[in-house]
């Protein structure tokens, strides 16, 4: 039987040249391999990515070095403006385990985020290119315990991201975490060296990651390679909601002449959940439905094939997640873990049922949040299905069929809703 756990610490030679040039008519964008020296028992040695979405699979990372492309109106980002893919040894603070492909995925998916985020401090966990939980905080220590509550179940492993520097008191909570990877425009003095406690945690640094809004209205070229070796190729998509100013109102009308407006206005505490919440889907799979309360993410349901099942999806973490944080509070564990403490006879019975039910009355935290819908909602299940939680107001691009029908559903509930007038898949 093959060693399984030796798979994923071997660092995989790759045969990925060390420059790329890809050619648009006459127009040429040139790539450079990125490599980091790397200590092997006392010997450094220069290699790339560790493996790419599995071990046994050769990946490597290439920096846009020279070349700028400009097709029909469009002029996609050039050279000089490196993230991810400039990463050099300086950037490695930590190099805990060499970098894998998912790894830097992760900080970069992220990063599609937060290029849109306001200027306050704010921090992901990314798991598999989906966020486990983003939050809006006074500092970095704040934002990252908000975003590690929402879901400390899926952010074990994961990519905490922050847009700003990483201080003393966030470095001593992650260091208590299990994360792979910490990414971060800097870090305060000491801060460093609190998170190497945990002795595989790679530590990033992106001098960039400061001024990530600069971002926002540029366009990289977007490959999708397909199993005959072809390729599909598009424009990133830019996000047009950059402020509340940006919604739409609510309102459609039928062929047959009916009508429909959201009569309730969002809140200001909505209108701000709203916005975040928008700016985390861009992050998000879809299709996708998400939840968001004062500025922290409730719940996230990704990667469905329909978009009512995407919301009934979220809700259901939602309680799950309420029952883990209040059992994380209480016996600092999670609500499985009390489970097999009362078993154990280690908790009183009925300990995990208890966590369960107030999890039930409080909605799974639910109550006064704000859903997030990556696109228009087909029929009126979705505002249903979510209606009854006690989310108050809602989000989504508009242009359905069926606009009316849904709108009329969001009055019957006396929610708010804005559109976008902007679709926001992620595939």
């Amino acid at each position: 039987m093959p060693d399984l756990k030796a798979a994923y610490k071997t660092v995989m030679d790759d045969h990925f040249p060390d420059d790329l040039v890809i050619s648009f008519g006459n127009q040429k964008l040139i790539y450079k391999k990125r490599c980091w020296a790397i200590d092997d028992n006392g010997r450094p040695i220069r290699k790339g990515l560790r493996y790419g979405d599995n071990p046994g699979q050769e990946a490597a990372l290439f920096e846009l070095t020279s070349g700028n492309l400009s097709l029909g109106e469009c002029k996609f980002i050039g050279p000089g403006n490196g993230l991810v893919s400039c990463l050099s040894e300086e950037g490695m603070l930590r190099f805990g385990k060499h970098p894998g492909k998912t790894n830097l995925t992760d900080i970069d998916s992220a990063l599609n985020a937060m290029r849109c985020f306001e200027a306050k401090p704010a921090a992901m966990i990314m798991k598999h290119n989906n966020p486990s939980g983003a939050s809006y905080g006074g500092n970095a220590a704040e934002a990252y315990a908000r975003a590690n509550a929402a879901d400390r179940l899926a952010a074990y492993g994961g990519a905490a991201v922050f847009n700003v520097a990483v201080d003393r008191e966030a470095a001593e909570l992650m260091a208590r975490d299990y994360l792979e990877v910490v990414a971060a425009p800097d870090y305060a003095a000491g801060a460093v060296d609190i998170l190497g406690r945990r002795k595989t945690l790679r530590v990033v640094k992106i001098g960039r990651l400061d001024r990530i809004r600069d971002y926002a209205p540029l366009r990289f070229v977007d490959f999708k390679s397909l199993i005959d070796g072809g390729l599909i190729v598009q424009q990133s998509p830019l996000n047009r909601i950059l402020g509340e100013t940006d919604f739409l109102p609510a309102e459609a009308r039928t062929k047959d002449g009916r009508e429909a407006r959201a009569a309730r206005e969002p809140s200001a505490r909505e209108k701000a959940d709203l916005l975040f919440g928008w700016q985390v889907g861009q992050a998000v799979i879809s299709n996708s439905v998400l939840f968001v309360k004062d500025g922290t993410t409730v719940a996230i349901g990704a990667g469905e094939q329909d978009r009512v099942g995407a919301a009934e999806i979220a809700i259901f973490k939602a309680y799950r997640k309420k029952a883990d944080d209040l059992a994380f509070r209480r016996f600092g564990c999670l609500c499985f873990e009390v489970d097999l403490k009362e078993r154990a006879g280690e908790l009183p019975a009925g300990s995990a049922a208890a966590l369960r039910r107030e999890s039930e009355e409080l909605r799974g935290g639910l109550i006064g949040s704000s859903a997030v819908s990556d696109a228009f909602f087909p029929k009126r299940d979705g505002i249903d299905a979510i209606a009854g939680h006690g989310v108050g107001a809602v989000i989504q691009p508009g242009g359905s069929i069926s606009d009316v029908e849904i709108i009329e559903a969001v009055n019957e509930h006396g929610m708010a809703m804005v559109f976008t007038g902007q679709r926001a898949f992620r595939h």
